[in-house]
């Protein structure tokens, strides 16, 4: 059951960020202004998700999903009505999105957190791709609801849709079969002090501070997903508003089939110990793509490089998850989460601002050349300075099994192989 809550929360997310992309571009024609929209989801999600991640630690996780859930049901469900009566302004996006922003990062680390309680420790690395598998396929899907609910002229019914979506993701956390409670949790304790516990938890970790570093590094100077319809535009040519949007579908479809295939070559490295370094690999690749996307003219050819985009996006961002998940105790597992989706969020919308106003200045195939150059320094980088990524080995410790020193829990044995 998590896992179709995942995809219905995801498939909620996926939407609403499709939909008000392209009703915003298509509205001002601005791509500061949609790059604008991801900085406006970033000063609003630093706070809310490291909120979160000490809530994760504390309540019932399944109850703060469904909570955080119901505020994109009834906001989405407002932006469709304010379409349906062609009252919708550019100022409804930014502030229902600024309000979405806080809400959805709330229950992120909660719904992280539970995988590792699902399913056993020697299954993680299996569980987070299979997770992530299934949410791209619900990702590849929500292109072409988009396309089929965007045919008119307006966006009512895609809202609608959305809106559907959202109510679903509601009711499906509350129906997942275990105690949604963090083992050990501590609760009536001040709240600022888990946080910054938990953030002093996560700069002492030998591995987490790099891995949270390259993805920062790499994703401010190259960050595309929510950014096709500057790309239908611009390197593509795409005029019209139904051509673009079918680009738009178009490329978001074949980032998604990466990001499957990504997630499915993950299934497959259970026994390649070296987590760390497959994730070094993962980016090194992703900033070569960027390069060559920046030189593609032809819808068809940019689509297959997305693919290998999205695979590579998919390879080290899943790893990065079961890195966290295997390295982290359970009643610290919600704010290193919290802290991985911080990172990955902040990078997210500088990133979106970044590259949409480089975009805009010197043209999307400059930018995405220059985001692969420099995503590639940030790797040997964070290879050269932050040993514990190229270091760390996965130890298998089955459960029940001996361990040679009865004072290491098996996330000590494991990072022992740093030491």
């Amino acid at each position: 059951m998590l896992w179709f809550s995942s995809i219905a929360a995801m498939a909620t997310m996926n939407l609403r960020i499709l939909a008000t992309g392209i009703w915003l571009y298509e509205e001002t024609g601005s791509p500061a202004a949609l790059g604008a929209l991801g900085l406006v989801e970033l000063v609003m999600r630093i706070p809310a998700n490291l909120y979160g991640g000490a809530l994760a630690d504390e309540i019932d996780r399944k109850k703060l999903m469904a909570v955080t859930q119901l505020f994109s049901f009834l906001l989405m469900a407002t932006m469709a009505v304010l379409e349906g009566f062609e009252n919708l302004q550019v100022w409804h996006i930014y502030v229902i999105t600024a309000i979405l922003a806080s809400t959805s990062v709330l229950g992120g680390p909660a719904r992280s957190s539970l995988t590792a309680r699902v399913v056993p420790r020697s299954h993680l690395m299996h569980a987070v791709a299979t997770n992530t598998a299934t949410m791209q396929i619900g990702t590849m899907i929500t292109p072409v609801i988009f396309l089929l609910t965007s045919l008119t002229t307006d966006l009512t019914l895609s809202f609608g849709v959305i809106t559907g979506f959202a109510a679903v993701s509601v009711v499906l956390p509350l129906m997942i079969g275990i105690d949604g409670r963090a083992e050990n949790a501590t609760t009536g304790g001040s709240r600022l002090r888990s946080i910054v516990d938990g953030l002093k938890y996560v700069r002492t970790h030998p591995i987490l501070p790099g891995l949270y570093l390259l993805d920062v590094g790499v994703t401010v100077v190259s960050f595309y997903r929510q950014l096709f319809p500057i790309f239908a535009h611009q390197l593509y040519g795409f005029i019209r508003p139904v051509d673009s949007r079918a680009a738009v579908t178009a490329l978001t479809w074949a980032n998604s089939a990466g990001g499957l295939t990504g997630s499915l070559i993950v299934m497959f490295t259970r026994d390649y110990r070296a987590k760390g370094m497959l994730v070094l690999w993962a980016t090194l690749f992703y900033g070569f793509l960027l390069i060559v996307f920046g030189a593609t003219t032809v819808l068809w050819t940019g689509m297959i490089v997305v693919i290998f985009l999205g695979a590579t996006d998919a390879v080290g961002m899943t790893s990065r998850q079961a890195i966290v998940q295997l390295t982290t105790p359970d009643n610290m597992r919600g704010r290193a989460s919290a802290a991985h989706s911080l990172a990955a969020m902040s990078a997210n919308g500088i990133g979106q601002f970044e590259v949409g106003v480089m975009s805009g200045m010197i043209g999307a195939s400059k930018t995405m050349y220059i985001g692969g150059v420099i995503s590639i320094i940030v790797v040997f980088l964070i290879w050269w300075l932050v040993k514990g990524v190229r270091q760390y080995r996965y130890v298998e410790v089955p459960s029940g099994a001996a361990i040679d020193d009865d004072s290491l829990s098996p996330i000590d044995y494991d990072l022992r192989s740093l030491k």
